[in-house]
């Protein structure tokens, strides 16, 4: 009764064997090849089918020439990974094959294996209309990347070229940034799994994955995603006061005491940020399990893998202006061995030092070297005395070379990577003068005091003239507090000269534009994203908040320029009224006041008062 309920099952064969098939298709008979062609491209084709045909194909590789590059097309479109183990075994073995006889196939069957490095694609229908999707829910995606990698794997063990001819296909096949965060994620998820058994393309593969990611980052200003997250928290309470009283005490209760992080809370309200949130976890994830074996860290392949990054560092990175979480790879893998954090601070070094080098790139070198030193807590107080001698020593080299030249004067396109290596100094003083003053404070003032940062402040130069307002204001407080400079004859005499530059604003009122004249940054000012921070924030140093004692040393302050809102007293004809201290963060994006929501975790910027 089974046997004669059950369906008839399909031909196999039809013409002879696939020799004679493709014989008679050389001699102008197509008949044979056309039903071939219907049957391979069958939706509903059977496994039992597809071995048996793949099994013929594996014999007549020979016959596969250009010439029937058509029908390789087929074979390489047939559903062969969602199928039965002898299926995806038989056809992996069809693959080295085609590729070891027939090399003009090598590409198109790359592009194959790399089109599988994401969700397939689904159609859903809505409203009367098919849309086109890709199915991030697919529970066997794993087991079909994994299948991908051997297909990658066997095609490369025939040809040993594949390589040059796949990075082409890697860089064509990489998504669009628009795409969903489960099509990016996987995509580069097997990037990096090709790199570890194809390790001649890592530097290319990482140099890739890097740039889309430095794009990323671009296009989501740190301002954005702040704002994002505002509105979000802002919707999010709004909507908890609506559903007030729709649950009874109890439950309230029960909802406080058990404290879940929903997987809701830890996404980025900003779209583009979530997707880097995603992507810096996987690289973040990469270079661990890369340096480590078995939990315990392989020098040897982290220092090829540091040589790899720093390369792509030089390329991408550091060219670009005003990046706010790609360049961190290079800090978590500088947090492994202090021997790697001493290479890319020496590598900065060189960089900063080098007249051959752009200006441009000199004085990111610098604002690099001060926000390293300032916000990486592995790095022990003996290596920045380290890099705060050669730093000062050369800014006293270089004031006994310009003193007596016709160039001694405040120019910022003369001298921008002097001025950034004296903002350098100035930031990591702000943030490491305790640790420095620390145990011994007479040894410390002593060592302090040898930097003779006089010379440096007073010289016709005038770096506090230059320098962001919010870190020359909180050096002068510091070194005021231990005597070691007094600063602010030169600040008075800079706000003299200031000349307030205003625009038009929104409402037509006039507001002061933002001055920053040396265009300086802090690349490690505070990670955001909230996924990836995880992985940085016990690394790093956050500011601490100045204690009520050291406000009342700092007092009443006075301020290079005004803030936005004075400025428009100032227009109007009124006084502004000056109350406390006002604290802003010295960070990428102003050299006057700014919202505090961009100042968490970075150092107040305290005006302090000429003393009488």
């Amino acid at each position: 009764d089974e046997f004669i309920s059950s369906p008839p099952r399909k031909t196999v064969r039809f013409g002879g064997t696939l020799t004679d098939i493709l014989l008679k298709y050389q001699k102008g008979d197509t008949t044979d090849f056309e039903l071939l062609k219907h049957q391979l491209s069958d939706p509903d084709i059977k496994d039992a089918q597809i071995i048996s045909w793949l099994h013929e194909f594996r014999v007549s590789v020979a016959y596969l020439t250009k010439d029937l590059e058509q029908l390789v097309k087929i074979l390489l479109k047939l559903p062969w990974l969602r199928r039965s183990r002898e299926v995806v075994e038989e056809y992996l073995g069809f693959l080295g094959n085609l590729v070891s006889a027939q090399t003009v196939h090598l590409r198109p069957c790359l592009r194959m294996i790399v089109s599988h490095f994401v969700p397939p694609r689904i159609t859903i229908r809505e409203d009367d209309v098919d849309i086109s999707d890709s199915d991030d829910d697919d529970e066997n995606l794993s087991e079909n990347f994994n299948t991908c990698h051997r297909a990658l794997q066997t095609v490369a063990g025939y040809v040993p070229s594949t390589p040059q001819f796949l990075m082409p296909i890697l860089v064509e096949f990489f998504p669009f940034i628009n795409k969903s965060e489960r099509t990016l994620e996987c995509y580069v998820h097997n990037l990096l799994r090709v790199t570890v058994y194809l390790p001649t393309l890592r530097l290319q593969i990482l140099e890739l994955i890097i740039e889309k990611l430095l794009k990323l980052d671009v296009s989501t200003p740190q301002q954005d995603i702040e704002d994002a997250e505002e509105t979000a928290n802002n919707c999010a309470s709004k909507e908890k006061s609506t559903e007030e009283g729709l649950f009874d005490m109890e439950e309230d209760e029960d909802r406080r005491g058990n404290k879940v992080v929903s997987p809701s809370m830890e996404r980025m309200a900003h779209p583009l940020a979530e997707r880097l949130d995603i992507l810096m976890s996987i690289l973040f994830n990469y270079i661990k399990d890369v340096c480590h074996v078995d939990g315990k860290l392989d020098i040897s392949k982290t220092k090829d893998l540091y040589r790899d990054l720093i390369s792509v560092f030089d390329k991408l990175i550091l060219p670009t202006h005003a990046s706010c979480h790609i360049q961190y790879f290079m800090f978590y893998i500088c947090s492994f061995k202090l021997g790697l954090a001493e290479a890319f601070l020496d590598h900065l070094w060189k960089k900063l030092q080098d007249p051959n080098n752009p200006s441009v790139i000199r004085q990111t070198a610098g604002s690099y070297i001060g926000s390293f030193l300032a916000r990486a807590k592995f790095i022990p107080i003996i290596t920045v005395k380290a890099c705060l001698d050669l730093l000062v020593n050369w800014l006293h080299k270089y004031i006994d070379n310009q003193d007596t030249g016709a160039n001694a004067y405040c120019d910022v396109a003369l001298h921008g990577p002097f001025y950034s290596a004296c903002q350098a100094v100035f930031y990591t003083l702000i943030f490491r003068h305790k640790q420095l003053l620390d145990g011994n404070l007479r040894k410390g003032l002593s060592y302090l005091q040898s930097l003779n940062f006089e010379r440096i402040v007073m010289c016709q130069l005038n770096p506090l003239k230059i320098c962001i307002p919010s870190v020359v204001n909180l050096f002068a407080a510091i070194t005021r507090k231990y005597q070691l400079v007094f600063c602010y004859t030169i600040i008075e005499r800079n706000n003299r000269e200031f000349i307030p530059v205003v625009r038009s604003g929104t409402r037509g009122d006039l507001v002061q534009t933002c001055t920053n004249p040396l265009d300086s940054f802090f690349p490690f000012d505070p990670y955001i994203l909230k996924r990836s921070k995880k992985t940085i924030d016990p690394m790093y140093q956050f500011w601490e908040e100045l204690s009520a004692e050291d406000l009342e040393n700092l007092k009443k302050p006075i301020k290079k320029g005004t803030s936005e809102d004075e400025d428009d007293d100032f227009l109007k004809g009124e006084t502004p009224q000056n109350d406390g201290v006002v604290e802003i963060a010295p960070n990428s994006y102003e050299s006057t006041t700014r919202s505090p929501v961009s100042s968490i975790g970075s150092p107040a910027d305290c005006y302090v008062p000429f003393p009488l």
